[in-house]
């Protein structure tokens, strides 16, 4: 049942969706410092594939966190 007030269904919305696009594009810079840096020293590849994997993980982890939050913001 959503809530009986209707700026926080409004409210909620608002920011499930903008979380959700925040981390569209921090992954999207995310990706790009990574291969321009892949371009710039390609002897170190690894280290920094495994860098950019971790901080994408790190990035869904805290948009995960908002969206479920603004979730629950329109349902309590």
């Amino acid at each position: 049942m959503l809530s009986t007030t209707p700026w926080a269904n409004a409210g909620g919305a608002i920011g499930a969706g903008l979380a959700a696009v925040g981390a569209g594009i921090g992954i999207g810079q995310i990706g790009k410092g990574a291969v321009e840096a892949i371009a710039r020293q390609p002897e170190a590849v690894n280290d920094i594939r495994a860098n950019m994997i971790l901080t994408a993980a790190f990035v869904e982890g805290v948009a995960l966190f908002a969206v479920i939050a603004g979730i629950l913001a329109m349902f309590v």
